[in-house]
């Protein structure tokens, strides 16, 4: 059987080789410590998952993967104006939308920030319905007040949500199916109204990983002697390191965690052929996060409806291998599109808030010194109130007597000992609880998702 797997794929997809059949520990130690399995690593040494861009041939009696690139990152820029690429960017975003939607009404998630609102500005002037959502946390920040604007702007039919403490706790076995496991369950907020998403009518039109192609892949500056480090922090969450090393301590592996990590990264580097740094990393969190972490909650979406992905199509990543970094950085190109419609670009940008598309070159001090203070009191007073501010999902579902109940249900069975040593579980658990829940809080998901893992899919 042969499989083609596009250069970004919407679904991860799975193959069992002729390798034994028990636990790749290593692989499990930097899912604990980043959130996602790296290159074609699983729970298990005879199951892998396929590569992006790559055409393989799977031998299902024999238990043989035959697997060769088809498409590799690169950097040609090609020697074109600002202007002629903008205008390539926006025909091809348009062309792309046009060919996925098809005829389809379209489900549009929108936030505050540029990639969903460039959709928004794509699908406002095509024929099709257009039903728009978005949510914001209880007594967090009300994002979904910028994407009604969005909304409102373009046209669009909108319904807000507000995601409510320990929606987890109803969805958590349904959420295991789905993702079976491959990805921490506190990021995925869709699953707290998936039964709203079923009743809607329509494909998505989801707007991941444009962030990601149209910025720049290093800060400005980064030399090459700073890659590995860079990429450390950002791969590894807070308390990753910690579980990593206490499992990998557990399990007696070969050598040091850390070590192990950092081999695999230079190793996976050394495959992208790119002199240009920041284009080079772009590949490398392309094939990595947006393969094994990203793609993988999008089966939650899927679970409703037909996805599009207009940032995920093959097209767009070989027009971001020909265009110019400097077009690319500082989201030039997204930003210059959505100035075409002054009244989008003058709705605040969340990452920049309370600025906008004109003025978020502002948002640094002192200039943004008053509404930070005025939005500090406001939050000293709403704590004071009994309102704690919400910015992260994990405060939704470990914080609280019910949460912490049902939380440790999950984390203190018997049968999951066999997989994860007691001792590390009640280590973190009560790092959580008596030290630092921001620092703790990853590695408390992980043993979560562990959790239900081992339930699940321990003995198959």
């Amino acid at each position: 059987m042969e499989i083609i797997n596009p250069i970004i794929p919407v679904k991860q997809q799975f193959a069992f080789s002729d390798g034994p059949k028990e636990l790749d520990l290593k692989a499990i130690c930097i899912f604990a410590a980043t959130g996602f399995f790296l290159d074609t690593d699983t729970f298990w040494k005879h199951k892998i998952c396929l590569g992006p861009g790559e055409k393989h041939w799977l031998d299902e009696q024999e238990k043989h993967i035959k697997s060769e690139p088809y498409f590799k990152w690169y950097y040609d820029p090609q020697p074109i104006n600002f202007e002629s690429a903008l205008e390539e960017y926006i025909a091809l975003l348009t062309k792309i939308t046009k060919k996925q939607i098809e005829d389809n009404p379209v489900i549009l998630p929108l936030s505050g920030g540029l990639d969903s609102r460039s959709q928004a500005l794509i699908l406002k002037d095509l024929n099709n319905p257009v039903h728009a959502y978005s949510y914001s946390f209880l007594d967090g920040y009300p994002e979904h007040k910028i994407s009604k604007k969005i909304a409102d702007q373009c046209g669009f039919s909108f319904e807000h949500f507000i995601i409510q403490k320990g929606y987890l706790w109803t969805s958590i076995d349904e959420l295991a199916q789905i993702n079976s496991c491959y990805s921490e369950f506190t990021h995925p907020r869709q699953m707290a109204i998936i039964e709203d998403l079923r009743d809607m009518n329509g494909v998505f039109s989801l707007g991941h990983w444009g962030d990601v192609l149209f910025d720049r892949g290093v800060p400005e500056g980064t030399n090459e002697e700073e890659i590995i480090d860079l990429l450390l922090y950002k791969m590894v969450k807070k308390g990753g390191l910690e579980l990593a090393n206490k499992l990998w301590e557990a399990w007696h592996l070969e050598g040091d965690f850390k070590s192990y990590l950092i081999g695999r990264i230079e190793t996976a580097l050394a495959k992208i052929n790119i002199d240009n740094l920041s284009a080079k990393i772009r590949a490398f969190k392309t094939s990595q996060w947006a393969h094994r972490w990203t793609t993988t909650n999008l089966s939650i979406f899927e679970a409703t409806h037909p996805i599009t992905l207009p940032f995920y199509d093959d097209e767009m990543c070989k027009f971001v291998c020909r265009t110019s970094e400097d077009f690319l950085a500082d989201r030039k190109l997204q930003i210059a599109h959505l100035k075409q419609a002054p009244e989008l670009a003058k709705i605040t940008w969340h990452a920049n808030k309370p600025f906008n598309l004109y003025n978020y070159h502002l948002n640094r001090s002192p200039v943004n010194l008053p509404y930070r203070v005025i939005n500090k009191i406001k939050r000293v007073v709403n704590e004071k109130r009994g309102h704690k501010f919400i910015q992260r999902n994990w405060e939704l579902q470990f914080l609280g007597s019910e949460n912490e109940k049902l939380l440790k249900e999950r984390l203190f069975a018997d049968d999951f000992y066999e997989f994860i040593p007691k001792e590390i579980i009640k280590d973190i658990y009560h790092n959580f609880t008596t030290k630092d829940q921001v620092y703790y809080s990853h590695p408390l998901s992980m043993l979560l998702t562990f959790s239900l893992w081992k339930e699940y899919f321990y003995t198959q």
